[in-house]
């Protein structure tokens, strides 16, 4: 197994400010590195499936930490310790290592519920609906120029030709092609564009939105496929957590008395 050094960085990081104990895995120029420190680079390492705790891991894990405590000795050494901006990026990770924390507490003390998670794949799987619309666009600057594209349309020109001059320059080469897409993930007004249209069929007037005038064609529709709750399990709850933090720092935000 190799250990990637990038993520014994961070893993260094993270422990920085553990505290020391009597047993030490070395002694670096009469500065000791305790053991505690490099068994809290162990313990993070493979809760983060980045490893298994085997005498190699550990090997590596004291290799560096005597490495950085050597670097470390140097820094001070030449003064690096007592400029304004290395004091400022301590202070600052400092702050973040008490901040995270106090993130994985309020977490742990109010987890995401199955019934959170329930409810949040219902309220996408409604928002989503039951079908979805494979789409073209072209899109123009004007009303006229979006209604000139429709008559070139109607008189017989091909939909794909006249996308070539969409000012969407992302699919002006693919025929305007949009892909499969739901009502609920583009502008209310462009929705309720194609899912009035039959297949095959395009916008009798310019669509208007932020964006310009669109020329809409709906190629075919097919039933939603969201994928099982328990697949998406993991990421809802993140998404959720991450909800549950932000609420939680707003209603810090609000208590605090701030001039």
């Amino acid at each position: 197994m190799t250990f990637k050094p990038a993520r014994l960085l961070l893993a260094l990081v993270a422990i920085a400010s553990a505290p020391a104990f009597a047993q030490n895995i070395a002694v670096v120029n009469g500065k000791a590195i305790p053991s505690a420190r490099a068994d809290a680079v162990v313990k993070q390492v493979v809760a983060q499936n980045q490893g298994q705790d085997t005498p190699q891991l550990r090997e590596a894990v004291k290799n560096d930490l005597i490495a950085r405590e050597v670097l470390m000795q140097e820094a001070v050494k030449q003064g690096w310790d007592k400029k304004p901006e290395v004091r400022e990026a301590m202070d600052s990770a400092r702050q973040s290592i008490v901040v995270n924390a106090l993130a994985r507490d309020y977490i742990a003390k109010n987890p995401v519920t199955d019934a959170e998670i329930k409810a949040a794949y219902d309220k996408v799987k409604a928002e989503t609906g039951d079908k979805e619309y494979h789409v073209r666009h072209i899109l123009m600057s004007t009303e006229a120029d979006a209604k000139a594209a429709i008559a070139k349309i109607k008189g017989g020109a091909k939909f794909e030709d006249v996308a070539k001059t969409s000012k969407d320059t992302g699919t002006a080469n693919t025929g305007g092609d949009l892909d499969w897409v739901t009502p609920n993930t583009m502008p209310p007004e462009f929705a309720a564009g194609f899912t009035k249209l039959a297949k095959g069929a395009i916008t009798d007037v310019p669509v208007k939105t932020n964006a310009g005038f669109h020329v809409i064609k709906l190629d075919d529709t097919r039933a939603t496929k969201l994928p099982p709750m328990d697949q998406v399990k993991p990421q809802i709850s993140e998404t959720l957590a991450q909800e549950k933090l932000r609420d939680f720092q707003e209603q810090m935000v609000k208590k605090a008395k701030v001039q």
